[in-house]
């Protein structure tokens, strides 16, 4: 401030109006001005009820779309996949993985989407017989068990799961 001899500590807009082009412009005041300039300062002076309603909102500024992500025809329009680049192909392979999946949904009829999941989880093959499933869910559970680990229980988990796909299967109409 003019004839001030303190240090200015403390940081203060410029002006009261705000650009909304760049960052604005401070200036460095003491703290006996500071202190005043806060007492007269009003965030919104000159703005309207709606305006100040909208500035106190807890998603005030969240609503916009930054311009990566807005499409170049419309604002309107959610993003087109075809303007992401993929390099390591994360999109894409995920993608193609569940296509597979639906693919053989749909080839193999046999089986819910559950009991899909069960039958990979297990490791048989679609054409898979009750004699087929009763085998590999022994192997699996010897493989698995903490008793044949030594008290190991890391695969204590993977056991549950293979016990939950076989009461799964094991009820299916498949391998009846």
């Amino acid at each position: 401030m003019p004839g001030c001899r303190e240090a200015g500590e403390f940081r203060a807009p410029a002006s009261a109006r705000r650009s909304s082009d760049g960052p604005p412009p401070w200036r460095w005041l003491c703290l006996e001005h500071v202190r005043a300039f806060n007492a007269g300062y009003n965030f919104f002076e000159g703005m309207s009820a709606d305006q100040i309603m909208a500035a106190q909102s807890p998603t005030a500024d969240w609503e916009t779309e930054s311009r990566a992500f807005r499409p170049a025809g419309s604002a309107d329009l959610p993003p087109r996949w075809a303007d992401f680049k993929d390099p390591m192909d994360a999109l894409g392979a995920r993608f193609r993985q569940r296509m597979d999946e639906a693919r053989r949904e749909v080839a193999n009829p046999r089986f819910t989407r559950e009991e899909h999941r069960a039958m990979q989880l297990m490791d048989l093959p679609p054409d898979a017989d009750r004699a087929a499933l009763r085998r590999r869910y022994s192997e699996l559970v010897r493989k698995y068990h903490p008793d044949r680990n030594g008290g190991d229980r890391r695969f204590e988990a993977r056991l549950g799961q293979v016990v939950e796909a076989y009461q799964l299967l094991r009820k299916t109409a498949a391998f009846a």
